[in-house]
């Protein structure tokens, strides 16, 4: 069989499969419908499997990488920095409580019924890298939205998520891991996101990871509410109980209620879901009463592109290692939904170094395959719908002490919205 190169495009059969559909995460979301195979434009990653959260699919994709004159590239680079045509959403104000955000007219279709009991607020989750922020998140709301791998400092946004009840309503601020060294703009920026989140908090939750000895959250604390007058309600969390004995939680109960200033403690296991309703009790008793903040029927503000990066940089983290995630910013350039066709992503991978766009793309593409597999597949799996999803990788020189690309980037409290 005659050996094609990268600059061939490479297509294989796909085939539809049915999907449950969930509840809906956007209003504008629509349910997913069979589309039919055609060719794309080259950077374009297919399978004919769904494996939905698999990093390492057994059958490969192939996958093309077009050549780009330099002019080209620069003219392409310049105007997907433009914010000519974007809006941004800023995730540091809070809104007002008594500014409804839904109308009389909008709650009666809606068939909202705010009582006297109804309660809504605002919780900021807080704890060093890799304790089970993001996992306890997503337990809490039901739905995988924050990615969690691993690896520390996976989390860089502040992810918005909303838990609703009939009776209740829980804005939780998943932030990013609290650093003890700051290494880069972006890791500022970062801790800025965190101490903003709990200024618009009613309560705070610090998690700490149990299968390490107990410790002073001191630290934690002083990025999050050290400069607030009034300290908000604080819950500490202990996270990862599953992995060691019932004896040595409850020593560990007893030494961080001795020995931490937090309002009470409860062990948990965010990973399966122990304790959660604890959590969410004990939210519930300090958030005050008043309406929803938002629709009931939506689990978070960011749009899907913003998740759609977040699937890729998770895939990032967990196929590369050393560096490599850390150097590594995703954005969505284009999003096009057709509706006679598979939607359109294009995905720019920034990194710091030309030695690491080698690692990115591996040999003959191979390494980009595969990431592109396993990111379109659980992109599919999010959007309940078939896509094309196209990935470049390009060098942004010390893209990470930017301070103006980072705030492009939504690190500086703002997403971008379309």
């Amino acid at each position: 069989m005659e050996k094609l190169s990268l600059q061939q495009l490479y297509t294989l059969p796909t085939t539809t499969s049915t999907l449950p559909i969930p509840q809906f995460l956007f209003p504008l979301f629509t349910a997913p419908t069979p589309f039919p195979t055609e060719l794309h434009s080259q950077r374009c990653c297919r399978t004919t499997m769904h494996r939905p959260f698999e990093a390492f699919p057994k059958r490969q994709d192939r996958a093309c990488v077009s050549k780009q004159t330099q002019a080209e590239a620069e003219a392409e680079e310049e105007s997907s920095y433009s914010d000519d045509d974007l809006s941004f959403l800023s995730l540091s104000e809070k809104p007002d409580r008594n500014m409804a955000l839904l109308d009389d007219y909008e709650a009666d279709e809606l068939d909202l019924d705010f009582g006297p009991n109804h309660r809504s607020g605002y919780v900021a989750l807080l704890g060093k890298p890799n304790v089970g922020k993001s996992t306890l998140a997503n337990q809490m709301i039901g739905q995988r939205l924050s990615i969690v791998t691993d690896k520390p400092q996976t989390t860089r946004h502040r992810i918005l998520c909303i838990c609703s009840g009939s009776d209740y309503q829980m804005v939780l601020y998943d932030t990013p891991g609290v650093l003890q060294k700051e290494m880069h703009k972006l890791d500022s920026m970062m801790m800025k996101n965190v101490r903003s989140a709990v200024v618009n908090a009613d309560c705070v939750l610090v998690l700490v990871d149990a299968c390490k000895a107990p410790e002073k959250i001191d630290e934690v604390l002083e990025d999050g509410i050290g400069d607030l007058e009034e300290k908000p309600p604080t819950l500490l969390i202990l996270n990862k109980k599953d992995l060691i004995k019932p004896g040595e939680v409850a020593k560990k109960l007893e030494w961080y209620e001795k020995f931490t200033d937090v309002d009470e403690v409860i062990p948990v296991s965010a990973k399966y879901g122990h304790g959660v309703e604890d959590v969410r009790d004990w939210i519930l008793s300090k958030l005050p009463n008043g309406p929803a903040y938002y629709p009931k029927d939506i689990v978070s503000e960011h749009p899907e592109r913003f998740f759609v990066a977040e699937i890729v940089r998770e895939k990032i983290f967990m196929q590369y290692r050393n560096e490599i995630p850390y150097a590594c910013q995703v954005n969505v350039v284009s999003y096009k939904t057709r509706p006679t066709a598979k939607d359109f992503i294009q995905v720019e991978i920034l990194v710091e170094k030309n030695s690491q766009k080698i690692i990115v793309i591996g040999r003959e593409g191979k390494a980009l395959k595969l990431l592109a597999t396993a990111a379109r597949l659980d992109i599919e799996d999010f959007l309940q719908k078939k896509v094309y999803l196209e990935i470049e990788v390009k060098v942004k020189e010390n893209w990470r002490q930017d301070e103006g690309l980072l705030n492009h980037y939504g690190y500086g409290g703002q997403i971008r919205v379309i």
